[in-house]
């Protein structure tokens, strides 16, 4: 399954590059590594990437993820991103999202899940404009919810866990994981990077 995009991998640590960027060549993708996003920055803004995505950790020593994102935004050098996260940094995720990722992956993540990421970063190089219809059929989805879902999809989306949910609301962590499985199958998505775009992309059209 390759393409002829370039996969560009910011990562300050060595074994996440290599392991990275061995699954991607041998699916066929061209890749080009950099051991930080300061690198990555000046390689954008100095060169050509009209082609090619970025795959970026979100905590790094240098600049963060986010705020590699918000550089290249500023710089008018955004390009389709996808965001790599560990366990407790849902929120910063979704903060990468806002600022113009196209996606975010949590760690440990199978191999098949990033190389989708990659063909929807494809998809999103050709620049199709969003079909009003898409929007519309969202937005119906939305109003399916129960004022309850509403608000712990608020909650799912910000990043909080269910227990912190649950703590706000005054309602137990059991029926937040209810709700929020209500939403999950009510917004037609199977994971959180899915929902989080949903509501971003209904969020920009108002």
């Amino acid at each position: 399954m390759g393409s002829d995009i370039v996969v560009h991998i910011v990562d300050d640590e060595e074994d996440v590059r290599t392991s990275v960027a061995f699954l991607l060549t041998t699916s066929g993708h061209t890749v080009r590594v950099h051991e930080s996003a300061m690198e990555f920055l000046n390689a954008a803004l100095t060169g050509n990437l009209q082609n090619d995505c970025l795959i970026t950790d979100l905590r790094m020593p240098d600049i963060s993820g986010v705020e590699l994102l918000r550089r290249l935004r500023e710089a008018d050098a955004m390009l389709p991103a996808i965001v790599i996260t560990g366990h407790g940094d849902v929120s910063m995720a979704v903060e990468a999202m806002k600022t113009g990722a196209l996606d975010f992956i949590e760690k440990p993540f199978e191999e098949q899940i990033l190389l989708n990421a990659i063909k929807h970063a494809a998809s999103e190089l050709k620049n199709r404009p969003r079909d009003i219809d898409d929007i519309a059929s969202i937005r119906a989805r939305l109003d399916s919810l129960t004022d309850r879902e509403r608000q712990v999809m608020e909650g799912v989306v910000a990043g909080q866990p269910n227990k912190t949910i649950a703590f706000e609301l005054n309602i137990s962590p059991r029926t937040v994981e209810v709700h929020r499985a209500n939403v999950m199958a009510k917004m037609q998505v199977k994971s959180l990077p899915e929902l989080v775009r949903l509501v971003l992309a209904a969020n920009a059209s108002d």
